[in-house]
C-alpha cells in the first residue's frame, strides 16, 4: 500500500512553543513510500533531520545497499530546504540523491542551492558531503520513480513554485504545501491545479491563514483553510490533510480550524491536520507508536 509519514508541516519557520507541540514545530517534509522501492521525499524542510535518522536506522536492520533517494521539492524558500545539511544519508559514502526543482529564473537549480549552503551562509559546502547530490529541474511534465507515476505542476505562489502528484496502483497523493489564493472569495480556485489534483486519494493543502489573517495577507502567497476545502471539493479529493500551519497557530487553533473545515466539507471527504508523526496509507488514516 502506498504510505504517507509527516515528519514536518509547518510554515515559514521551525517552532518549539509548548502549545504546538500536538502538531510539531518541524517545517515541510513528507515521505511517500511505496513497498519495496525507493523512498520518495517531499520537500527538504527541518523535518528532513528525522526523516534521515529513522531511514539510517532502518538500514542498519535490513542491510540493503547503499540507499538512492528522490526529492521532490517545490520551491526553495528556506521551510522547504534547509533541512538538507541535516540529512543522515547524504553524510554516508553511497547516498544518492536526486533533487527534482522547478526552473529558476536567473539560476539553475543546483546553482541556487549551492549558493544557500556554502560559507559564510553554512559552513559546508555541497562538494564536501560523502553523498552524491544531482538536480533536475522540472515542471509541467510526468516522469517515473520506480513504479510510481510523477506529475509535476506549477502552483501560483511567490516566486516559482511546483506542485506534485504521485500515482501509483496503491494510490494517489497530490501535495501543494504553498498555495497562493486568488481572491477574498475562498471558492474562487484556479481551474489548471484543479485538474492536476482531480481524484487523487489524498490532497496535502496549503491552509496558513484564518480568513482575517488572510485579508491581510492576501499577497504572501498562501490560503485559507476554506480555500483547500474549495480546492478538494472541486478535484475530488477523497481525503484533505491541512498543511503549512503558521508558526503563530498553536495546537487549539488548528482543531478549531479543522472543524469548521469539515463542516464546509462535502458529505464523505475526510479532513484533518498534518502533524509530525501522522502516517497515512492508501487514504486511510492511524498514528504511528
Amino acid at each position: 500500500m502506498l504510505s504517507i509519514d509527516f515528519y514536518g508541516v509547518r510554515g515559514s519557520t521551525p517552532s518549539c512553543d509548548p502549545g504546538i507541540v500536538g502538531f510539531g514545530g518541524n517545517t515541510s517534509c513528507v515521505l511517500v513510500s511505496v513497498p519495496d522501492e525507493d523512498p520518495i521525499v517531499l520537500d527538504l524542510g527541518t523535518g528532513l533531520r528525522g526523516l534521515g535518522l529513522d531511514l539510517m536506522a532502518k538500514a542498519e536492520l535490513s542491510q540493503p545497499e547503499p540507499m538512492s533517494i528522490t526529492a521532490l521539492v517545490t520551491h526553495l524558500h528556506w521551510d522547504h530546504v534547509q533541512g538538507l545539511p541535516f540529512f543522515a544519508p547524504i553524510l554516508r559514502d553511497g547516498c544518492e540523491m536526486s533533487i527534482i526543482g522547478p526552473p529558476q529564473v536567473g539560476s539553475g537549480l543546483e546553482r541556487a542551492v549551492r549558493e544557500f549552503m556554502r560559507p559564510p551562509l553554512f559552513p559546508v559546502s555541497i562538494d564536501t558531503l560523502p553523498g552524491q547530490l544531482t538536480f533536475t529541474e522540472s515542471t509541467n511534465r510526468t516522469f517515473a520513480v520506480g513504479s510510481a507515476s510523477i506529475t509535476a505542476f506549477p502552483v501560483p505562489h511567490v516566486g516559482a513554485t511546483n506542485g506534485y502528484r504521485i500515482d501509483s496502483g496503491l494510490g494517489s497523493v497530490a501535495y501543494l504545501p504553498d498555495h497562493q489564493q486568488p481572491t477574498l472569495d475562498p471558492n474562487v480556485v484556479p481551474a489548471d491545479v484543479v485538474r492536476s489534483c482531480h481524484g487523487v486519494d489524498v490532497l496535502i493543502h496549503d491552509s496558513q491563514y484564518s480568513a482575517a489573517e488572510f485579508a491581510s495577507r492576501s499577497d504572501w502567497g498562501h490560503c485559507t483553510a476554506e480555500f483547500a476545502v474549495a480546492m478538494a471539493t472541486a478535484s475530488e479529493a477523497k481525503r484533505l490533510v491541512l498543511f503549512h500551519h503558521d508558526p503563530t497557530h498553536d495546537d487549539m487553533w488548528i482543531k478549531e480550524s479543522v472543524q469548521r473545515a469539515q463542516d464546509i466539507a462535502p458529505d464523505g471527504m475526510a479532513v484533518l491536520a498534518a502533524s509530525e508523526g501522522l502516517s497515512l496509507t492508501s487514504g486511510l488514516s492511524s498514528i504511528l507508536a
